[in-house]
Protein backbone atom coordinates (compact mmCIF):
# COMPACT_ATOMS: atom_id res chain seq x y z
CA UNK A 1 0.00 0.00 0.00
CA UNK A 2 1.19 3.33 -0.30
CA UNK A 3 0.80 6.46 0.97
CA UNK A 4 -2.09 8.86 -1.26
CA UNK A 5 -0.28 11.91 -2.94
CA UNK A 6 -1.48 15.26 -1.18
CA UNK A 7 -2.45 13.89 1.90
CA UNK A 8 -2.05 16.65 4.68
CA UNK A 9 0.32 16.79 7.18
CA UNK A 10 -0.79 14.77 9.99
CA UNK A 11 -1.09 15.96 13.58
CA UNK A 12 1.37 14.05 16.41
CA UNK A 13 0.12 10.93 16.64
CA UNK A 14 -1.33 10.34 20.24
CA UNK A 15 -3.18 7.06 22.43
CA UNK A 16 -6.29 8.62 21.63
CA UNK A 17 -5.70 8.43 17.74
CA UNK A 18 -5.82 4.33 18.19
CA UNK A 19 -7.23 2.68 16.48
CA UNK A 20 -6.52 4.82 12.86
CA UNK A 21 -9.27 5.44 10.84
CA UNK A 22 -10.15 2.56 8.38
CA UNK A 23 -8.54 3.50 5.30
CA UNK A 24 -5.23 3.93 7.39
CA UNK A 25 -4.86 0.90 8.94
CA UNK A 26 -2.53 -1.80 8.02
CA UNK A 27 -4.41 -5.10 6.73
CA UNK A 28 -1.21 -7.42 5.98
CA UNK A 29 -2.59 -9.56 8.81
CA UNK A 30 -5.85 -10.94 10.34
CA UNK A 31 -4.96 -8.96 13.53
CA UNK A 32 -2.28 -7.52 16.07
CA UNK A 33 -1.42 -11.27 17.50
CA UNK A 34 -0.79 -12.27 14.25
CA UNK A 35 1.50 -9.17 13.27
CA UNK A 36 3.37 -9.64 16.59
CA UNK A 37 4.08 -13.41 16.13
CA UNK A 38 5.75 -12.80 12.36
CA UNK A 39 7.40 -9.64 13.80
CA UNK A 40 9.23 -11.32 17.55
CA UNK A 41 10.19 -13.78 14.85
CA UNK A 42 12.28 -11.71 12.78
CA UNK A 43 13.24 -9.41 14.99
CA UNK A 44 14.93 -12.30 17.83
CA UNK A 45 16.61 -13.46 14.06
CA UNK A 46 17.94 -9.60 13.65
CA UNK A 47 19.07 -9.36 17.43
CA UNK A 48 21.04 -12.79 17.29
CA UNK A 49 18.73 -13.82 19.76
CA UNK A 50 17.50 -17.62 20.33
CA UNK A 51 13.55 -18.76 18.74
CA UNK A 52 11.69 -16.76 20.95
CA UNK A 53 10.44 -18.82 23.85
CA UNK A 54 6.28 -19.16 23.69
CA UNK A 55 4.83 -18.15 26.99
CA UNK A 56 1.61 -17.98 28.80
CA UNK A 57 1.72 -13.96 28.25
CA UNK A 58 3.26 -14.42 24.49
CA UNK A 59 6.70 -14.56 24.10
CA UNK A 60 10.45 -14.13 25.62
CA UNK A 61 13.52 -13.11 23.59
CA UNK A 62 16.87 -13.30 25.07
CA UNK A 63 18.87 -11.28 23.18
CA UNK A 64 22.47 -11.50 22.29
CA UNK A 65 25.15 -9.46 22.64
CA UNK A 66 25.96 -6.35 23.74
CA UNK A 67 22.53 -6.11 25.65
CA UNK A 68 22.10 -9.91 26.53
CA UNK A 69 18.50 -8.52 27.95
CA UNK A 70 15.38 -10.52 28.80
CA UNK A 71 12.80 -9.13 26.30
CA UNK A 72 8.51 -10.18 27.49
CA UNK A 73 6.55 -9.58 24.37
CA UNK A 74 2.83 -9.67 25.01
CA UNK A 75 0.84 -9.41 21.66
CA UNK A 76 -2.77 -9.26 23.32
CA UNK A 77 -1.79 -7.20 26.88
CA UNK A 78 -4.41 -6.47 29.20
CA UNK A 79 -4.20 -4.89 33.21
CA UNK A 80 -4.42 -8.31 34.92
CA UNK A 81 -1.49 -9.95 32.66
CA UNK A 82 0.80 -7.24 33.06
CA UNK A 83 -0.02 -6.60 36.77
CA UNK A 84 0.58 -10.00 37.03
CA UNK A 85 3.67 -10.64 34.98
CA UNK A 86 5.76 -7.63 36.21
CA UNK A 87 5.01 -8.33 39.59
CA UNK A 88 6.81 -11.48 39.57
CA UNK A 89 9.14 -10.77 37.33
CA UNK A 90 11.88 -8.72 38.88
CA UNK A 91 15.32 -8.87 36.85
CA UNK A 92 16.92 -5.73 36.82
CA UNK A 93 17.18 -4.66 33.29
CA UNK A 94 13.97 -6.28 32.07
CA UNK A 95 11.64 -4.98 29.06
CA UNK A 96 8.32 -5.69 28.31
CA UNK A 97 6.88 -4.72 24.75
CA UNK A 98 3.37 -4.82 24.87
CA UNK A 99 1.31 -3.77 21.53
CA UNK A 100 -1.18 -1.28 23.89
CA UNK A 101 -1.42 2.67 24.23
CA UNK A 102 1.28 4.13 26.37
CA UNK A 103 -0.67 5.45 28.92
CA UNK A 104 -2.75 1.95 29.52
CA UNK A 105 0.50 0.26 30.40
CA UNK A 106 1.61 3.07 32.16
CA UNK A 107 -1.18 2.21 34.48
CA UNK A 108 -0.52 -1.39 34.70
CA UNK A 109 2.93 -2.10 35.45
CA UNK A 110 4.04 -2.73 38.75
CA UNK A 111 6.06 -1.03 41.25
CA UNK A 112 9.89 -1.01 40.14
CA UNK A 113 8.78 -0.44 36.47
CA UNK A 114 8.57 2.35 34.48
CA UNK A 115 8.40 3.52 30.67
CA UNK A 116 11.90 4.70 29.97
CA UNK A 117 11.10 6.02 26.81
CA UNK A 118 8.25 7.64 24.04
CA UNK A 119 5.87 4.92 22.88
CA UNK A 120 6.26 3.60 19.06
CA UNK A 121 3.91 1.89 16.51
CA UNK A 122 4.21 -1.81 14.93
CA UNK A 123 3.96 -0.65 10.72
CA UNK A 124 3.95 -3.30 8.02
CA UNK A 125 3.96 -2.79 4.18
CA UNK A 126 3.75 -5.05 1.26
CA UNK A 127 7.06 -5.41 -0.23
CA UNK A 128 7.25 -5.20 -3.78
CA UNK A 129 10.12 -5.64 -6.63
CA UNK A 130 12.93 -3.23 -6.52
CA UNK A 131 12.88 -0.80 -9.09
CA UNK A 132 15.90 1.58 -9.96
CA UNK A 133 17.79 2.59 -6.71
CA UNK A 134 17.49 6.52 -6.23
CA UNK A 135 21.27 7.65 -6.65
CA UNK A 136 23.20 9.11 -3.41
CA UNK A 137 24.51 12.14 -2.54
CA UNK A 138 28.13 12.43 -4.75
CA UNK A 139 30.61 10.77 -2.60
CA UNK A 140 29.06 8.44 -0.75
CA UNK A 141 28.68 4.51 -1.33
CA UNK A 142 26.14 1.84 -0.06
CA UNK A 143 27.51 -1.65 0.59
CA UNK A 144 25.14 -4.95 1.87
CA UNK A 145 25.65 -7.90 2.58
CA UNK A 146 24.06 -11.02 4.59
CA UNK A 147 24.62 -13.25 6.71
CA UNK A 148 22.83 -15.50 9.57
CA UNK A 149 19.62 -14.61 7.83
CA UNK A 150 20.30 -11.01 8.49
CA UNK A 151 20.70 -8.61 4.91
CA UNK A 152 22.93 -5.41 6.22
CA UNK A 153 23.19 -2.19 4.80
CA UNK A 154 25.77 0.63 5.18
CA UNK A 155 26.26 3.86 3.82
CA UNK A 156 29.93 5.18 4.07
CA UNK A 157 30.62 8.94 3.98
CA UNK A 158 33.37 10.57 1.38
CA UNK A 159 35.55 10.16 4.25
CA UNK A 160 35.15 6.43 4.54
CA UNK A 161 33.15 6.68 7.83
CA UNK A 162 29.65 5.06 8.57
CA UNK A 163 26.89 7.81 7.68
CA UNK A 164 23.76 6.04 8.14
CA UNK A 165 23.04 1.69 8.45
CA UNK A 166 20.08 -0.94 8.90
CA UNK A 167 19.13 -4.44 8.88
CA UNK A 168 16.52 -6.73 7.83
CA UNK A 169 16.01 -10.02 9.04
CA UNK A 170 13.86 -12.62 6.96
CA UNK A 171 11.57 -15.35 8.30
CA UNK A 172 9.32 -17.21 5.78
CA UNK A 173 7.86 -14.27 3.85
CA UNK A 174 8.34 -11.85 6.54
CA UNK A 175 11.02 -9.19 7.12
CA UNK A 176 11.53 -7.36 10.04
CA UNK A 177 13.68 -3.95 9.33
CA UNK A 178 15.98 -3.36 12.41
CA UNK A 179 18.54 -0.40 13.56
CA UNK A 180 17.89 2.29 11.10
CA UNK A 181 19.68 5.05 12.00
CA UNK A 182 21.33 7.88 10.04
CA UNK A 183 24.56 9.92 12.11
CA UNK A 184 23.82 13.28 12.97
CA UNK A 185 26.73 14.72 10.50
CA UNK A 186 24.67 13.02 7.62
CA UNK A 187 20.78 13.56 8.14
CA UNK A 188 18.41 14.90 5.63
CA UNK A 189 20.27 13.68 2.20
CA UNK A 190 18.08 11.04 1.74
CA UNK A 191 20.65 8.48 2.99
CA UNK A 192 18.05 6.54 5.33
CA UNK A 193 15.69 6.12 2.34
CA UNK A 194 18.76 4.57 0.25
CA UNK A 195 19.11 2.41 3.12
CA UNK A 196 15.42 1.47 3.56
CA UNK A 197 15.03 0.90 -0.71
CA UNK A 198 18.41 -1.28 -0.01
CA UNK A 199 16.85 -3.38 2.85
CA UNK A 200 13.18 -4.12 1.47
CA UNK A 201 14.61 -5.14 -1.65
CA UNK A 202 16.97 -7.56 -0.68
CA UNK A 203 14.26 -9.38 1.42
CA UNK A 204 11.87 -9.10 -1.80
CA UNK A 205 14.57 -11.16 -3.69
CA UNK A 206 14.62 -13.22 -0.68
CA UNK A 207 11.08 -14.29 -1.11
CA UNK A 208 9.56 -12.16 1.62
CA UNK A 209 5.97 -10.15 0.71
CA UNK A 210 4.92 -8.21 3.84
CA UNK A 211 7.60 -6.32 6.10
CA UNK A 212 7.89 -5.09 9.91
CA UNK A 213 9.16 -2.86 11.74
CA UNK A 214 8.82 -0.79 15.17
CA UNK A 215 9.10 2.76 14.73
CA UNK A 216 8.79 6.05 16.83
CA UNK A 217 6.16 8.56 16.91
CA UNK A 218 8.74 10.72 14.98
CA UNK A 219 9.70 8.33 12.80
CA UNK A 220 5.79 7.24 11.37
CA UNK A 221 5.72 10.12 9.46
CA UNK A 222 8.51 9.13 7.61
CA UNK A 223 7.92 5.58 7.15
CA UNK A 224 4.37 6.39 6.31
CA UNK A 225 5.38 8.29 3.06
CA UNK A 226 7.37 5.27 1.55
CA UNK A 227 3.78 3.11 1.96
CA UNK A 228 4.55 2.06 5.56
CA UNK A 229 1.02 1.94 7.61
CA UNK A 230 0.30 1.03 11.35
CA UNK A 231 -0.43 -2.18 12.53
CA UNK A 232 -0.81 -1.41 16.21
CA UNK A 233 0.56 0.92 19.04
CA UNK A 234 4.16 -0.31 20.57
CA UNK A 235 5.06 0.74 24.42
CA UNK A 236 7.85 -0.36 26.44
CA UNK A 237 8.69 -0.60 29.89
CA UNK A 238 11.73 -1.54 31.78
CA UNK A 239 12.30 -3.42 35.32
CA UNK A 240 14.21 -0.77 37.37
CA UNK A 241 15.13 2.45 37.28
CA UNK A 242 14.97 4.23 33.65
CA UNK A 243 18.65 5.42 31.82
CA UNK A 244 18.99 8.38 33.68
CA UNK A 245 17.64 6.72 37.40
CA UNK A 246 13.72 8.87 37.06
CA UNK A 247 10.40 7.74 36.42
CA UNK A 248 9.88 4.66 38.14
CA UNK A 249 6.83 3.91 39.26
CA UNK A 250 6.59 3.86 43.10
CA UNK A 251 2.79 2.69 43.28
CA UNK A 252 0.73 0.17 41.67
CA UNK A 253 -2.48 2.51 41.33
CA UNK A 254 -2.42 3.93 37.79
CA UNK A 255 0.22 6.72 37.66
CA UNK A 256 0.26 9.50 35.61
CA UNK A 257 2.70 8.41 32.33
CA UNK A 258 6.34 9.21 32.31
CA UNK A 259 8.24 8.91 29.55
CA UNK A 260 11.65 10.02 28.29
CA UNK A 261 12.58 11.23 24.14
CA UNK A 262 14.12 8.47 22.76
CA UNK A 263 17.32 8.83 20.45
CA UNK A 264 16.24 10.37 17.81
CA UNK A 265 17.92 8.28 14.46
CA UNK A 266 17.05 11.13 11.34
CA UNK A 267 16.34 14.32 9.95
CA UNK A 268 13.46 15.16 8.41
CA UNK A 269 13.71 12.76 5.68
CA UNK A 270 15.15 9.82 7.46
CA UNK A 271 13.52 6.68 8.70
CA UNK A 272 14.81 6.68 13.29
CA UNK A 273 16.11 3.59 15.04
CA UNK A 274 13.57 3.59 17.55
CA UNK A 275 13.85 -0.12 19.60
CA UNK A 276 15.99 -0.33 23.04
CA UNK A 277 17.98 -3.26 23.36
Amino acid sequence: MRSTPGRAARKPYTDDDYPPPPGERAVHFTDTTEAVRAWVHGWALSRGAGEPRSTPWGFTVITGPPANSTNHVLPAADETTVRELTGSHTLPGAWLKAFVPADSLASWIAPGWSLPGAPGFLMSTALEPAGAPAPLPHGYRLRTWTGAGVTHARVHAPDGSCAARGQIAVDGTTAVVDKVETHAAHRRLGLGRGVMAALTAAASERGAAVGLLASSAEGRALYEATGWMVAAPLANARRGPDPVGRHSVSTAAAPAVHRQRGPRGAGTDEPVRTLPA
